[in-house]
């Protein structure tokens, strides 16, 4: 079954995570339905750009948003693409299909007070609070994603040289500097985490019955945090993502660097952040110029 084949084929040649290979699959299959419910169709090969058109109309109808539609867009191009490459069809349908414009959305983030206000909470000696803590303090001070934090084993922390190492998306690996802070707050995290009655892991950060920590868990314990300092409308790992990139570049940071320290693969994902820091120089210069 071409689905079947697709999927196997971006996990095995592709290396995508879990969840884009899950994201992908759910997109196809709808827009099979769809096909199968309104042209009869089940042949791939049947489709045309026409058809390909008439269920972006169908997805607007529904009340999606063109990003969603666009992410959808993607993973059909990217399944014609491997049809078209591998025989099973004999031309692209959505070579004539143009995608929805999606206006550029600034990525949320905490003012420097807030998340300072948030890091000198007193830590309790207990396994979950000084995790907790360790959980905001890492996602702030080195930018990784959820997926990246999740996955730290107790040997990709190097104490000696103040870094630690993080697998990134398509597996790649990146090195990232650790604060002296940090690295305190890591041992004595070490410490308790170490002598949990169970560890059933080597990852680093742990559940209290000594397991793998899981994102609904983390994403819980930022959204309760990032609640104590904040009344935005978001509040999850990524925003602390967004904070630290747009701290950095406020703070006079080479954008080239501020890149590779997210592991972006190219520039113009980091330069979204850019605008924030414009929106920072805008209200400065209208703040100190007497003309402003």
């Amino acid at each position: 079954m071409p689905i079947s084949e697709f999927v196997k084929y971006i996990q095995t040649e592709k290396r995508l995570s879990p969840h884009t290979l899950v994201a992908y699959k759910r997109d196809i299959e709808f827009f099979q339905a769809f096909i199968k419910s309104e042209f009869e169709l089940s042949d791939f090969s049947k489709v045309t750009h026409q058809i390909v058109r008439s269920w972006l109309v169908h997805l607007k109808q529904q009340d999606i948003s063109n990003r969603s539609i666009n992410r959808k867009l993607s993973s059909l191009k990217a399944f014609y693409k491997y049809l078209l490459t591998n025989g099973k069809v004999s031309e692209n349908p959505l070579a004539k299909v143009v995608a929805p414009k999606v206006g550029k959305r600034l990525p949320e983030f905490v003012e420097k007070e807030k998340v300072d206000t948030l890091l000198e909470t007193e830590s309790e000696f207990d396994h979950d609070d000084l995790r907790d803590n360790l959980i905001i303090e890492l996602l702030y001070f080195t930018g990784i994603r959820l997926s990246e934090l999740i996955g730290i084993k107790l040997s990709d922390i190097d104490s000696t040289n103040q870094q630690v190492k993080v697998l990134g998306k398509r597996n790649k690996e990146r090195i990232i500097p650790l604060s002296s802070e940090v690295l305190k707050n890591i041992a004595d995290y070490l410490n308790v985490r170490n002598n949990l009655p169970v560890l059933e892991t080597d990852h680093f950060l742990v559940t209290s019955k000594g397991k793998k920590l899981y994102p609904k868990l983390v994403y819980r314990i930022v959204n309760k945090r990032l609640g104590t300092v904040s009344t935005q409308d978001k509040k999850s790992p990524h925003v602390l993502r967004h904070t630290f990139a747009t701290h950095l570049l406020n703070n006079g940071a080479d954008l080239n660097a501020v890149k590779e320290l997210l592991g972006h693969a190219n520039l113009s994902a980091t330069q979204i952040y850019t605008h924030n820091t414009f929106e920072k120089l805008k209200t400065i210069y209208k703040q100190a110029h007497p003309r402003a």
